[in-house]
């Protein structure tokens, strides 16, 4: 089976183009309007870019009304988006605060999580998420899309405060990543969360190679 996407219908009854970039991380961002109302929202198209200094992106279509999403209105227009880690236990505020709201509507209530104060992004972070990215906007690109929903803003953000519980941290000081469930997308309605982590070590006889690759933070 292979198609065009451009030019020929998908032969298939899902389309497969969601379902094969994955696990993708979820993006459940917050921020606060101009207005100083606090918005919350999941993305299944966010990642690392880089870790020196550390940058992220996320990209975010439109509303089905055509409107640009309010996560990207408020970091362009504040400066700040946090990144707050989606997390199997608190899968169903993930899920209904992706629901498409007015703008006066404060997701955080919706979802029946608990505001917690930033050191330097204006706007809260989810008090029950496990580690927080507060992150200075950088820029958007926005790209052309064939529908409403097609266009999609393309967020750059600089981490400048990261925040991790201590209570998920291991005895040698990394991310407890099973203990954690990180929750992803996997196309469709569905999703998976971590639960199994193994090792793979690039094989080099030059330590540059693996630069970076470890994590230290040294």
């Amino acid at each position: 089976m292979h198609y065009a996407p451009q030019s020929e219908p998908c032969p298939l009854p899902y389309s497969p183009f969601k379902s094969c970039t994955v696990p993708r991380p979820i993006g459940w961002l917050s921020t606060v309007s101009a207005d100083g109302v606090p918005n919350l929202a999941p993305y299944s198209q966010w990642q690392n870019l880089t870790f020196d200094p550390p940058l992220v992106m996320f990209a975010a279509n439109q509303l089905s009304n055509g409107a640009r999403k309010h996560t990207v209105i408020n970091a362009e227009q504040t400066g700040w988006f946090v990144w707050n880690m989606a997390t199997y236990d608190l899968r169903e505020a993930v899920n209904i605060s992706a629901m498409e709201l007015p703008p006066e509507e404060d997701e955080f209530d919706r979802a029946g999580v608990t505001r917690a104060d930033c050191i330097d992004a204006p706007g809260p972070r989810v008090a029950e998420s496990p580690a927080h990215f507060e992150c200075r906007y950088l820029s958007t690109h926005r790209l052309r899309g064939h529908s409403s929903h097609g266009w999609v803003d393309v967020v750059y953000g600089e981490v400048m405060r990261i925040h991790v519980d201590d209570a998920v941290l291991t005895a040698d000081g990394k991310m407890d990543i099973p203990r954690i469930r990180p929750l992803a997308r996997l196309g469709y309605y569905d999703y998976t969360s971590v639960t199994e982590v193994f090792e793979m070590k690039i094989p080099s006889d030059n330590p540059a190679t693996l630069v970076g690759l470890e994590g230290k933070s040294s």
